[in-house]
Order: structure tokens, then sequence, then C-alpha cells
């Protein structure tokens, strides 16, 4: 997989993930790429034309000494010109811009959120392709924000330098060539410049990385009792110190460097080209020679700089930014393009009553581990048994229960339901015939409704006897409406750890499906709570078959079958009763938990 998504990293040039970028979003908003790139004209080309052509007429007028109510009319047209253009651009960002740019970001994250409901759970165990998995996440508003206004002040600098170099060759073409060869001559120190602040950028990234780690230690509640409970402020100051440091020292290092290289380049281009070689040109042409006006003189010189910008950005500015962006996109497209593992299959899986579940000498490996996990499973769960499995932790109980809901797929070894095979039906098909509570469930700020249906549209009578049957009393000012977290309401509920965990459980309970999957559900509950847990699970799952994982051996004793593993085998199995008499591993487990208890 891995060595798969790095080849895809590198196998598009810049030109091509910059052309495929720019059509998924003229794709999805064709109207803001364009009022972009035409908006990029409007902002850079009126404005140099103006410092050429429009101060070459007013001059020109001053100096034939004729109708000079012609620099009042010139004059008005060019602050109406200005007015004109700032209003269209100002009109363009307010009245559809932001919109629009807005719709832009949620269709293009709705192709990235479709996507990753596909991943696999293998996928997030591949460091590179996790990371380039974040990566695309979190830049994607930056792509089109970046490649948006980049393509703009390209495209604006392509029609500036074509039009000034043609109004400036037809004034005299020598002038364009002094012109041209200044810039070309130092172009290579233009180039450098560019790369030092590249890399400057990119050291002062990995520094600030770690100074915004600890600023967010002092501000996020995860953090609160520790760091007030503890002396662990100076050590965060002295690191965050430390870090802010690396950032100071990586500024000088690259400062005198920048400095010298941007001072000659002011000095060849600006100092030496523009103020001392084309001057006296333009002098020669204007005094000695009589071929070039006043207005041609001043038109030419502001010319110069226009084309010296314009060139600058187009090859040296432009392209170190796109090849930045060009990076990212190649990611996104990588990610878009990943073919992942765990594939459909040709069938439907429909039934609405528990069938017999074969797992068959089943092995499993995590990606780049050297041993198994899981070895030779074989078991058989009957319909409306309540199975049990038990181990210490990494004996493989959590890992069995994702290979059963296809979360992962078996390294070797099959899993039957109804005696076809669970990789012969659909993917979304199976997993709609379990309910599954995890162990690191979670919450979402949405309704309490919501929470538990996992749904936008919410039966209330079934989600208040879901919570009921979970033992989930809290008050709820709002009914199943009331909402969860206060991302999005201020007057949303905190939940407990207990009680967020009875929602998590509650969501077993309303989902109609003939196989529940809990994995440690009354991990966060008191014993009484846990009592009253167990036998509520009982009664309403009376007709369905129920799998579940639990460190607290007392749980364990309401199962027809317990299941004990070890170092991903089933050592032991059999009922609470039958093992208890064979005094195995099992027995001594629960004994020790059973002295805790009573001690």
């Amino acid at each position: 997989m891995s060595k798969k998504n790095k080849s895809k990293e590198t196998q598009h040039s810049m030109f091509s993930n910059i052309m495929f970028m720019l059509g998924v979003m003229f794709k999805l908003s064709p109207g803001l790429v364009i009022g972009e790139l035409v908006n990029g004209v409007i902002r850079i080309l009126p404005g140099r034309l103006i410092s050429v052509v429009g101060i070459k007429y007013i001059i020109d007028v001053v100096s034939s000494g004729k109708e000079l109510d012609r620099i009042y009319r010139a004059v008005a047209l060019i602050a109406l010109i200005i007015v004109l253009t700032k209003l269209v651009t100002l009109m363009f960002r307010e009245f559809y811009w932001n919109m629009a740019r807005e719709r832009l970001y949620y269709r293009l994250n709705r192709q990235l959120y479709e996507k990753a409901k596909s991943l696999d759970l293998e996928s997030y165990d591949d460091p590179d392709f996790y990371n380039n998995f974040i990566l695309t996440i979190e830049s994607s508003s930056e792509n089109i924000q970046g490649i948006l206004g980049m393509i703009q002040f390209y495209v604006g600098n392509i029609i500036s330098f074509v039009t000034i170099s043609s109004i400036i060759f037809i004034i005299d073409p020598w002038c364009l060539v002094i012109i041209l060869a200044v810039v070309l001559a130092f172009m290579p120190v233009s180039r450098k410049i560019s790369n030092l602040q590249y890399g400057r950028r990119v050291e002062n990234t990995k520094f600030h990385r770690r100074s915004d780690y600890f600023q967010r230690i002092f501000y996020l509640q995860d953090y609160a009792k520790e760091v007030r409970m503890n002396n662990i402020q100076p050590l965060l100051l002295e690191r965050y110190n430390d870090a802010a440091n690396d950032v100071i020292l990586n500024q000088k290092k690259f400062y005198k460097k920048i400095s010298f290289f941007t001072g000659l380049q002011e000095i060849g281009v600006q100092g030496m080209g523009f103020m001392l070689i084309l001057p006296l040109y333009l002098g020669y042409c204007v005094l000695q020679k009589g071929t070039l006006s006043a207005g041609d003189f001043v038109a030419t010189f502001n010319g110069a700089y226009s084309i010296a910008m314009s060139i600058n950005f187009l090859t040296i500015w432009a392209i170190a930014r796109f090849s930045e962006q060009a990076k990212t996109i190649d990611k996104y497209r990588g990610f878009l393009k990943s073919d992942f593992k765990i594939k459909d299959g040709k069938g439907v899986a429909n039934e609405q009553k528990p069938k017999t579940i074969e797992i068959k000498d089943l092995s499993f490996t995590y990606p780049g581990n050297d041993h198994q996990t899981l070895k030779n499973i074989n078991l058989t769960i009957h319909p409306y048994e309540k199975i049990a499995l038990v181990g210490y932790n990494g004996a493989g109980k959590t890992t069995l229960t994702n290979l059963l809901l296809r979360l992962y797929d078996a390294s070797s070894g099959d899993i039957l339901i109804d005696s076809v095979s669970i990789k012969d039906v659909s993917v979304a098909s199976h997993r709609n015939r379990f309910s599954a509570v995890f162990q690191d469930f979670q919450t979402f700020a949405c309704s309490v409704g919501e929470n538990v249906a996992l749904d936008a549209d919410p039966d209330e009578s079934r989600v208040l006897a879901a919570l009921g049957q979970a033992g989930f009393s809290k008050a709820l000012p709002k009914g199943t409406d009331t909402e969860l977290l206060r991302e999005f309401d201020d007057e949303g509920i905190m939940l407990s750890g207990g009680e967020s965990q009875k929602v998590a459980i509650a969501r077993a309970f309303y989902k109609n499906c003939p196989y529940i999957i809990l994995d440690e559900p009354s991990a966060n509950l008191d014993p009484i709570a846990e009592y009253n847990l167990n036998k509520a699970m009982v009664e309403a799952a009376r007709n369905k078959t129920v799998i579940f994982i639990s460190h607290r051996l007392s749980t364990t004793v309401i199962a027809d079958r317990i299941y004990v593993m070890e170092n991903g085998e089933i050592i032991e199995s059999g009922s609470h009763a039958e093992l208890m008499e064979k005094d195995g591993t099992y027995a001594k487990m629960f004994n020790l938990q059973a002295e805790k208890y009573k001690s």
C-alpha cells in the first residue's frame, strides 16, 4: 500500500498538478475560476497601463504646450478607470467571491469526505499514507486559496507583460532589449533569493509547529488538570522558549544571505540597469537623436519596472509557489485515486434474524508487524447466543471483532454467516447487520437523538426506549433534541464518562439488526450500573446474537459461552460454570477479581 502510494506522489509534473487542481475547481465552480482570472487582469493591467501610457500622454501634452485642458480630461479618465477597477474588484470580492469560495470549499471537502468514508482501518496503520491523508484534508482550503490567488496574478502578469512589452517595442525595440537583458542577467540572483526564502519558510514551519504544541497545552482542556496539579509549567515554558529561540536563530541564519543577494539584485537591476544603462540610452534618444519624446522617456522607464516585476513573478516567485502547491496537490490526487484493500462482494446481506457465524482457520497480522495477532481461530456462534471474549490486553479480542465487522480483512481463513463468506456481500450491507459499541466510542456535537440513532432523522420513542435500556437517566431539557457538547450550541449539555458510555450503548439497542458487538460496554460504569446494564442487555437482546468483550469478568457470567484468548489463540471455552470447574486461566482471572471486590 505505502509503496504504491509513494509512487503516486512523484508521477505527476508540477504543471500537471496545477492544471488538475484548476480543472477540479472549474468543474465545481466555473464562475469563481473565470472570475478570478478576469479579476487578476483588472487588478494588475490598468494600473500598469496608466503608469506607462497615461503618464506618457500627460507629459507629451505638457511638452507640446497645446490644449492643456486635455490634461484634465486625461486625469479624469485615469481617476475613473482607477475607481471602476477598484469598484469591480470590490464588488466581485464582496458579492460573489466569498460565497462562491465557501461553496467550492464545501464541494471539494465533500469529495474528500466521501473518499475518506471508504478508508480501511489498515490505511491508518500506514504512517506515510495517513500523514498524506491528514495533509490532504487540512490543506484543501489552502489549495483553493493558493491556486486561485496564484493563477489570478499569473494571468494578470502575463497579460501585463505582453501589453507593456508591446508598447515599449513600438516606442523603441532597443529599449525592450535592454530591459530584458538586464532582468535576465540577474535571474540567477532572483532564483537564489527565492530558494533561500522557501528554505526559511520550511524551517520556520518546523519550529513554529514545536512552539504551537506548547501553546496548545496551556489552553486545551485535556491538559488543564495535569498543568495545574503538577509543577510542569517551568519545563513547558523552557521548551517553548527553546522553540521560539530556534525560530529567531533560523531567521538570523537566512537574514544575511537574503539581504546580500537582495542588495545585489537591487544594485544590478535597478541601480545599473534601470538607473544607469536605460536612462543613458533614453537620454541619448531624447536629447541627441530626437527619436523619443519626454513622454516616451518616462513611459519606458516606468514600463521597465513593470516588465521586471512580471518576469520575476512569472519565472521565479510563481514557479516556487506553484512547486510548493503542486506537492500538496500530488498527495491530494494520490489520495483520491487510492485503491483500498477491502472490496465489495457481489451479494447483498439482508437477513433480519441471527444466523450461524462460523470462523474458520482465521489468522491476521497487522501491516508492518512480524508476528501474528491472531492464529488459526476456529469457533462457531449459534443464533441468539450471548458469547464473551476475555483475556489479557493484547490477546486479540478486539482484533477478532474488527475482522468480523470487516474493518480489516483476514490474512488467511474466512468468516461465514449462514454459510456465506462475508467477503461475498457488499461491505455496507454486511456492516448494516451489526451494531457495535467500541471501547474508544465517541459522542458527537449534535442532539442526543442523533447521537443514539446516528442518523439525521431519529425516532424519538425508539431513542428514549434505547436510552432507558442503557440506564441513561440524565435530565434532557429539550428531550431528544437536547444538544450534546458546546461546539455549536452554548446550551449543549456535557456528559460524564459513564453517561457518554450509556449513550453509546443505547446505539446498540436502537439499531434494528441481528448482531450486537460490545467492546468493554461497562468500562466507565460503577458496579451497580454495570449489574443493571447486564440485565438490560440480556432482556433487550433476547432476539439477537451478542458478542461482548470485557475485562470485568462479573459481566461474563451471563454469557452462554466464554472464549478465553491468549497470544492470539483460543485457549479455553465453555460456560462460566464449566470454566470455573476446569480451574484454568479463566478461573484464575475470575478469582483474582473476585478477591479484589471482597477485600
